[in-house]
């Protein structure tokens, strides 16, 4: 496409105006979409021309055609047209001001006159290709449309800036042939102006159009753009002027060498949108393009479509070249070109030329003028729309001139040229180039008088008649090429020649032959006019010209079948209907007709043949017609003779069909076209006979065609289109009509059905039947076609069904698409039809199988069927309303065909195959999601139940009748159809579960006739069970169903006892199962999910043997907990697994994520995962002994790598153990109380193992999390019935100490406390937990006289850390400890807590001292001020030694550990000194001299009196015993070391914590109350939950007995003010013995340790983390419960109990001191006392460094009163 401008040297700037964004191409549209561009601003492209220039511009665009089809797009359907909106735009005034400064050094010259718009249209042009040929010499140009033209003024802007519509054209009528190609839009800028750019004002005041510049656009870059942005046009001039004619050619070949760039600053925007549909479309839907009358730009000629009465008359002239002379002048002319129309009375026809869309027409052509040029060549397209009475005599003149450059600046004419425009005969002048003759004449040569030269010649050429006399012979040439389009003119002869026959009788025959090569738009245009001649020539020798008239009538009627002309069938239907008149007509129609058919079998080339027969019907139009009007005109005459012809003529046609034509050959073809045009025929037949005659007609036809195993595929799809269009026809909606045509159609579909041929085709024409079944369902002949149907047609339509379901989906989304399509259609053709069968239908078919086999190959087929039509997949998932019918349809047939089954396959004839497809097909039925009412709304539900009912239950009624009709028969289906059956019964419908659940005591009364027992059904109802209830299906209605019904059917078995527990262990699972999916539903891992997993677990185990269901949930539990981060539990879970295998070669199946594997295999990677587990748990003693284990099969085994990868993974465990610091858990008695718990929980006990960090008030906050809405119990007694029974939740949550099983380990001296800590909270059977209280008389002196303890003693099914991190209390025990015992306790703990932190302190474990500082003063006040003694004067007085003489080695157990006590205060204090800061000397000057107070009040003035009493041994001036001597006996006279647990120290948490003997009045109420002041809270402390204190004074509380032993922190009842404190001790450091600074173990020789008295407190945490770092990751809750007691005595395979203590030697000389050996009894008094002694100024330096047990920290609460404070007591914190 090309698009001109001209000018003097003048800069294009490009406006930043709005462009418009490109259409898309080749984007998925109707056939009718025609496309087109659609501008979207008004400012598009602008011409910014330089002030300095002359004269003013003109523009001209033209969309060219394609120049090559471009790969990527996909072809277009050739009606497809478009339109191109160009926009050229008034840029805003800014941007023209900032593009003008822009333009560069031209822009400074002066300015020149002002600019005046003139118009000079361009040619368009389109770059066309040779096929195949993308060089660029080998490319034509031709034009593809008119050009659209834009005035500019001097500036270069729109001429007219207020009229926005002229810089906007639409590009109309581009089909889609056009835009396959390349198409450009190419603009030539024409200057106006003075000859030469730079010439002076003065030189002339003429203007001349002259050559500047030219742009090149390719629509099809952009049009395959996504985007695009501004679309600036380079602006290019040609080299040499004469090249202007070809600039766009070369632009577009890329010649480079011939143009160069106008200026750097010159440039031309565009905006393009492509916009789909014909004109009036865009007109609609685009109407604010119209709005302003946006000027159309045509294509060139007519559109690829020509509409009916469009009227068009254009001539088309382009002003091609000239040869001239110079004319006596010693240079070349500057010739200039005016042209005019002129009449034959010699008048200038006014104002019709056109330049271009965009402008009005003119008078006048002036072309632009090339400087010294005598062979110019301008190639401008010129359109003048003459009118038609205008043609005749009109010619254009063409008149040369030359301008002078001179000063005067005259145009001189020195000749000129011309054409007519009609010759003589009626013709126009003919398209094409015509070289004219220049007549030379002077400038004052009169041509005002046409006469003078219309008789002159005109064209050197033959070819236009009239003027070939003779010319002298010129050297002066003047070329043109025209095109004419026009609806009323001709240039053809022929055409000429056949509507004037009457004048020429003798041309008729070769007009006739003729007519076929006029071209069809010219037949098209006299279209009426030509059928009028030819049913004349008809009428006036049908004998001569039959044929030949014959032929013609085909030639047009088939030339109407192109798109191009398709639009004017409605214009001959209009003259067949009106305007026809051959009353006579159809006599030789019919036998011309008859007799090309009947050569159809002897020709072989039959091309023509076939255009007769595609136009055939036409042909019977005009037969029809021709008839009528001869019936009308003769009263019906000859009308059998008529009847005869027709007759005949079918017979023909019938004769023909019905011959065989092997391959695709030229018979098959003609029968092809004729089958496709037929259907047209049976409306026009029917405007003469009988719809009964026209049916046996089309019958007869349809039915010659040949079988369908002898003709081509071709063939048979268009038969079966022939078949499609007569069930669409009106002729088949007739009842009668269409009784004699369903056999034929029936015959035919039945025939290609069975082949698996054209399906799509036949999926249509099926539903086209039963279309119209059903609008006609009301007649009765509607029940005969449901007969026909049936018969015919219901088998193969079953197969079909079966085998395009079947089928694999294609892969392309299309196919698929269509491949759904047409299942989708044989299947509402199958329900159509069983849903209009009535039970006469039913019976009927069930009586036309002959044989049983028959019936049951029936029978299978359909049931198959419907188990596909009830796929989900079947139907979209919102087609409720089709699954609905469907199903109506499916349980109406099963109904029916349920009597043929029971009559024919049942007793002698059963059949299971059948039978089984029976029950499957209603079960799956009854468990379709569309029916299942309870996810409907109320509303839906309940139009749902009235138009259809509950066809669940209609089906499991139907199920439950067929079930009892089996008789012995159902032990076939046991235990087969007791999974399905089970899913039934699932469904939450009470009327389908009472129908359904008793089928099951008929399968267990069956089996126990058959088997003696019923294990099948209960191993069938289990193993379905559980995989259908983690659906979701079944819930705790149908559990209490379930066992209610069958209890009551077994109640008279004689089997009933089995029974009755068979279903108790299936109620038992439902239970669990229940519970699981409930749990299952949370979305994070908590307790209940791991308790109840591990519940259903240890069901499967023990009360199922169900070993394959065991594993299954084994690993779900070991994801659980690897989702928890559970990672000690999540190895002891694998390790059950693990038990379960032998180090065999045994294969194992492939099962859950195992591989095919050998045993052995299995077993090697189970114990590696369970080491990684125990590795990530920090469980490394267990990780040893797997690693042991694994050691020795790889040594058996040889296998040396893998065993030394073992053995240095083992010893990095050893390496762990003692570098890497543990946390030790926290544990917690919960109680679940009330009927609302889960059943795995109800009313139950257990101890939970905390997480790290996890104290009593996050556990508390944890459970009542997961249980929202329980109550928290605030006692801790032991709930009565009520509670148990209560519709609710309770939970009751305390603080229990961990009592290990195992006390070598933890009292052996010289372990370190790193592995001490292992066997203080692993594989823990006993826990215990204790309540203080008041036993007789409570003396207000002193409340340790009657202070009891209550100790509970709890006993688990399972050792903690286990599967799970919780379990079952198996047993409870109670003992009751004497307020005697409970003091020894304390002080035993209070002075191993002492000798603790001292040691630490003195071997530098602890970098702050402020925990010594704290426990000294605690225990030093509490003495002073009278803790001490309170036992003194409770439990030495001679009152209490006579009255309880039993009591006596404990008295003097109790004085031996106050003496104890006492020396370790002297060590304290002696370390202490040494380390503690220069401010806090005060204090230890204070605690010094309280300390000779306390012993002053205890009677010691010097130790060395009791020394021989009390032999508790120092070494250093530490108190100690030898490592390797075992503990001394029990006596009063020697100290004796008892590893007790102190019921009041543990749990207490994050604290540093001292046994308080304080001389509060209620002390011990605090622990209940929780609202103590105590030193506990001053310094961030938690009390235990199990403390009991020692109080001198006061009476207690009477809430002691019957409160919870839990702390102020666990306490529900904790009032406000403590709340913080409470909060904040949840996360403070705790004490702990053992630090985390010096990891390193000490040397055996080198440790100084103390006497283990006791093992006290549990360490809980780092003391070296701060409360934030404690708190930062807590880890989810993970409860857990296991039944089983198998655990309890775990042996070597692989349980793991007691991890091995690594063997050591019992002595080692080399690595024990002197002091280290000694016995207690073999040291003197003497040197003990200068021990002491030398340690009173300051103590003595000692050998080795002192290192503490690793092990248990005292920890004691105290209990508070909640009234008065008092100071006395042992170890009150301070």
């Amino acid at each position: 496409m090309q698009v001109s401008v001209a000018c003097s040297p003048v800069y294009v700037a490009v406006s930043k105006s709005n462009l418009l964004e490109p259409g898309r191409l080749g984007q998925s549209r109707s056939p009718e979409a025609p496309l087109g561009f659609e501008p979207v601003g008004a400012f598009g492209p602008s011409c910014l021309m330089n002030r300095g220039s002359q004269g003013r511009a003109e523009a001209s665009y033209a969309c060219p055609g394609g120049c090559w089809a471009h790969p990527g797009w996909e072809p277009l359907d050739e009606r497809a047209r478009g339109s191109l909106p160009f926009t050229v735009g008034d840029p805003f005034s800014r941007l023209c001001h900032s593009e003008h400064r822009a333009l560069g050094p031209a822009a400074a010259q002066d300015p020149g006159p002002s600019a005046q718009a003139a118009v000079a249209p361009a040619p368009g042009g389109v770059a066309v290709a040779d096929q195949g040929l993308l060089e660029q010499s080998r490319f034509k140009l031709s034009f593809a449309s008119e050009r659209f033209f834009l005035r500019l003024n001097r500036n270069g802007l729109p001429k007219a800036p207020d009229k926005p519509e002229r810089h906007c054209s639409l590009f109309v009528d581009l089909g889609s042939s056009e835009l396959r190609r390349d198409i450009y839009i190419t603009v030539h800028i024409i200057r106006i102006g003075r000859m030469g750019a730079g010439e002076k004002k003065s030189a002339c005041s003429v203007q001349y159009r002259r050559p500047f510049g030219c742009a090149v656009l390719s629509i099809a870059d952009l049009l395959t753009a996504e985007t695009k942005d501004d679309l600036v046009l380079k602006v290019y001039m040609c080299n040499t002027e004469s090249e202007w004619c070809q600039i766009h050619e070369n632009i577009i070949k890329k010649l480079n060498a011939r143009y160069n760039l106008t200026g750097s600053n010159a440039g031309l925007a565009v905006s393009l949108q492509l916009l789909h549909g014909d004109i009036e479309q865009i007109r609609r839907e685009y109407s604010s393009v119209f709005s302003h009358g946006v000027s159309i730009t045509r294509k060139l000629g007519f559109s690829n479509i020509i509409m009916p009465g469009e009227m068009r008359n254009d001539l088309y002239i382009t002003i091609e070249r000239g040869e001239f002379e110079k004319g006596g002048k010693s240079v070349a002319r500057n010739v200039e070109v005016t042209m005019l129309i002129v009449e034959a009375s010699g008048q200038t026809l006014k104002d019709f030329i056109a330049f271009g869309s965009g402008e009005p027409l003119a008078s006048e052509y002036h072309s632009f003028v090339l400087y010294h040029n005598n062979s110019p060549r301008w190639a401008e397209l010129l359109k003048l729309p003459i009118p038609v009475d205008k043609f005749r005599g009109a010619h254009i003149r063409f008149e040369f001139r030359h301008c002078s450059t001179k000063e005067k600046g005259e145009k001189k004419l020195f000749g000129f040229s011309f054409v007519p425009l009609m010759q003589e005969d009626g013709r126009t002048l003919p398209d094409g180039t015509h070289e004219l003759i220049v007549h030379k004449c002077e400038e004052n040569t009169n041509l005002q008088d046409a006469t003078r030269y219309l008789s002159l010649p005109f064209s050197k050429g033959v070819f236009l008649g009239n003027n070939n006399q003779a010319t002298k012979a010129t050297k002066e040439s003047f070329w043109i090429t025209s095109f004419l389009c026009s609806t009323k003119l001709t240039q053809n002869g022929d055409m000429l020649d056949l509507l004037k026959w009457r004048t020429h009788p003798d041309k008729i025959t070769g007009c006739l032959s003729k007519l076929k090569e006029i071209d069809g738009s010219e037949i098209v245009k006299f279209l009426q006019d030509t059928l009028d001649t030819l049913f004349g020539i008809l009428d006036e020798n049908s004998q001569k010209y039959g044929s030949k008239v014959f032929d013609s009538l085909v030639h047009i009627i088939n030339l109407l079948q192109d798109s191009k002309f398709h639009h004017f069938k409605p214009v001959m239907d209009t003259y067949i209907e009106s305007h026809f008149a051959g009353a006579l007509a159809y006599r030789d129609l019919i036998k011309v007709l008859k007799w090309y058919v009947d050569r159809i079998t002897e020709v072989e080339r039959q091309e023509h043949i076939q255009e007769v027969l595609k136009a055939q019907e036409y042909i019977f139009k005009y037969i029809v017609q021709s008839r009528r009007l001869f019936s009308l005109a003769t009263g019906g005459q000859n009308e059998d003779e008529f009847r005869c012809c027709i007759q005949e003529l079918l017979m023909s046609v019938r004769f023909f069909l019905s011959q065989e034509s092997k391959g695709s050959g030229a018979l098959s073809q003609s029968q092809a076209v004729f089958l496709s045009s037929f259907p047209a025929v049976y409306s026009e037949l029917l405007k003469l006979f009988d719809v009964r005659e026209v049916a046996n007609v089309v019958q007869d036809t349809l039915g010659s065609l040949p079988a369908i195993m002898h003709v081509d595929d071709a063939l048979q799809a268009v038969k079966l289109q022939c078949i499609s269009k007569t069930v669409e026809s009106q002729l088949y909606t007739n009842p009668d009509s269409r009784y004699i045509l369903l056999p034929v159609v029936l015959h035919h579909l039945h025939m290609h059905l069975q082949e698996q041929k054209d399906l799509i085709m036949c999926a249509r024409i099926l539903s086209n039947v039963f279309c119209l079944i059903k609008k006609n369902s009301s007649e009765k002949s509607v029940l005969e076609e449901i007969d026909v149907i049936v018969a015919s047609l219901l088998d193969i339509l079953l197969r079909t069904i079966l085998e395009t379901t079947s089928r694999p989906q294609p892969a392309s989304s299309t196919m698929r698409l269509q491949f759904q399509d047409v299942t989708g259609e044989f299947v509402a053709c199958l329900l159509s039809l069983l849903r209009q069968m009535t039970d006469r239908h039913y019976q009927q078919l069930l009586d036309s199988f002959n044989t049983k086999e028959e019936l049951k190959d029936f029978l299978l087929q359909i049931f198959t069927v419907f188990r596909i039509l009830i796929r989900p997949e079947t139907f979209p998932k919102d087609w409720t309303v089709m699954r609905l019918v469907a199903n109506n349809v499916i349980i109406t047939t099963v109904l029916y065909l349920s009597d043929a089954l029971r009559k024919n396959f049942l007793n002698e004839n059963f059949d299971y195959k059948i039978w089984d497809s029976y029950f499957y097909l209603a079960v799956i039925f009854i468990n379709q999601l569309c029916l299942q009412l309870e996810m409907f709304t109320p509303s839906k539900k309940k139009k749902v139940l009235e138009k259809y009912g509950d066809m669940r239950v209609t089906m499991g009624c139907e199920i439950f009748s067929m079930w009892q009709n089996l008789g012995e028969h159902k032990l076939h289906f046991i235990p087969a159809l007791i999974g399905p059956f089970l899913e039934v019964t699932l469904i939450p419908q009470p009327d389908l579960r009472n129908v359904m659940i008793p089928i099951f005591h008929d399968m267990m009364d069956w089996e126990q006739r058959r088997s003696g027992n019923f294990k099948q059904v209960e191993a069938k109802l289990i193993d379905k069970l559980d995989s259908l209830m983690s659906e979701g299906k079944g819930d705790e209605t149908y559990r209490e169903l379930f066992n209610s019904i069958l209890l009551k059917k077994i109640e008279r078995e004689t089997w009933r006892e089995s029974g009755v527990s068979l279903i108790a262990t299936v109620t038992r699972l439902m239970e669990r199962l229940l519970d699981y999916r409930d749990c299952m539903k949370m979305g994070e891992v908590d307790g209940k999910k791991i308790g109840c997993t591990v519940s259903l677990l240890n069901f499967y185990k023990t009360e199922l043997n169900k070993e394959e269901m065991y594993i299954r949930y084994i690993h779900k539990l070991y994801d659980l907990h690897l989702k928890a981060q559970n990672f000690t539990e999540a190895a002891y879970t694998l390790l059950l697994y693990d038990e379960l295998l032998e180090w065999s070669d045994r294969p194992l199946r492939e099962f859950l994520a195992y591989p095919l594997q050998t045993e052995w295999q299995r077993k090697e990677q189970l114990h590696l995962a369970v080491i990684q587990n125990f590795d990530r748990g920090k469980c490394w003693e267990n990780g040893i002994i797997l690693c042991r284990k694994m050691a020795e099969q790889y040594e058996s085994y040889y296998d040396y790598r893998n065993l030394s990868k073992m053995r240095m993974m083992e010893a990095s465990l050893y390496d762990k153990i003692m570098d890497q610091q543990r946390l030790e858990p926290e544990f917690f008695r919960v109680g679940f109380y009330g009927k609302k718990f889960p059943f795995f929980l109800r009313n139950k006990e257990f101890v939970c193992r905390g997480h790290d960090y996890e104290r009593l008030e996050a556990f508390q906050q944890r459970m009542l999390n997961e249980f929202p809405h329980a109550i928290a119990m605030q006692h801790a007694n032991q709930p009565d019935e009520t509670i148990f029974q209560a519709e609710a939740q309770y939970l009751q949550i305390y603080a229990v100490t961990p009592i290990p099983e195992s006390q070598e380990v933890l009292q052996r001296e010289g372990v370190p406390d790193n592995i001490k800590s292992f066997y203080k909270v692993n594989h823990i059977w006993k826990f215990r937990y204790d309540r203080p209280f008041h036993k007789g008389t409570k003396d207000k002196e002193n409340e340790f006289k009657s202070l009891w303890v209550e100790r509970t003693s709890l006993y688990l099914v399972q050792s903690l850390p286990g599967i799970s991190r919780w379990f079952e209390v198996e047993k409870r025990e109670v003992m009751e400890m004497s307020p005697l015992e409970n003091a020894i306790e304390v002080l035993e703990n209070k002075n191993q807590q002492l000798k603790s932190l001292a040691g630490q302190c003195q071997t530098r474990q602890m970098q702050n001292i402020n925990p010594l500082t704290m426990c000294l003063n605690g225990v030093i006040d509490a003495a002073v001020n009278g803790g001490v003694s309170r036992y003194q004067e409770a439990f030495f007085v001679k009152e209490y030694i006579l009255s309880h003489p039993e009591d006596g080695e404990k008295i003097a157990r109790l004085r031996e550990l106050m003496l104890e006590q006492a020396q370790i205060l002297e060590f304290g204090l002696a370390v202490h000194e040494k380390f503690v800061p220069q401010d806090m000397r005060p204090l230890h000057k204070k605690l010094v001299d309280q300390f000779f107070v306390m012993k002053s009040s205890l009677g010691i003035q010097d130790f060395s009196a009791y020394m021989q009493a009390s032999p508790v041994h120092f070494s250093n001036g530490s108190p100690r015993v030898c490592r390797n001597s075992a503990p001394p006996s029990v006596s009063p006279d020697g100290a004796r070391a008892i590893p007790r647990r102190s019921p009041l120290s543990y749990p207490a948490v994050n604290r540093y914590s001292s046994s308080s003997l304080s001389s509060q009045a209620s002390a011990e109420v605090s622990n209940i109350t929780g609202q103590s002041e105590s030193s506990d809270e001053v310094f961030n402390m938690q009390p235990s939950p199990s403390t009991s204190s020692l109080s001198s004074t006061h009476s207690a509380s009477p809430n002691v007995t019957s409160s919870a032993p839990s702390s102020a922190r666990a306490s529900p009842l904790l009032s406000d003010k403590h709340k913080h404190s409470r909060e904040n001790s949840c996360l403070s450091p705790r004490e702990r013995p053992c630090s985390a600074i010096y990891p390193t173990p000490v040397e055996p020789c080198q440790r100084l340790l103390f006497n283990h008295m006791g093992d006290g407190a549990l360490p809980r945490s780092d003391p070296n983390l701060s409360a934030p770092e404690k708190a930062a990751n807590p880890t989810p809750s993970s409860w857990s419960l296991d039944s089983g007691k198998e655990a309890k005595n775990m042996s070597d395979s692989g349980k793991l109990i007691s991890p091995p203590v690594p063997p050591r030697p019992t002595a080692s000389p080399a690595r024990h001191t002197a002091s280290a050996t000694l016995s207690p009894a073999g040291r003197s008094p003497l040197k003990v006392r200068a021990l002491v002694q030398a340690g009173a100024g300051g103590w003595p330096r000692v050998p080795f460094p002192l290192r503490p047990l690793l092990g248990p920290s005292v920890r004691c609460s105290h209990l508070h009163g909640p009234g008065r404070e008092h100071k006395a007591g042992v170890g009150a914190e301070g």
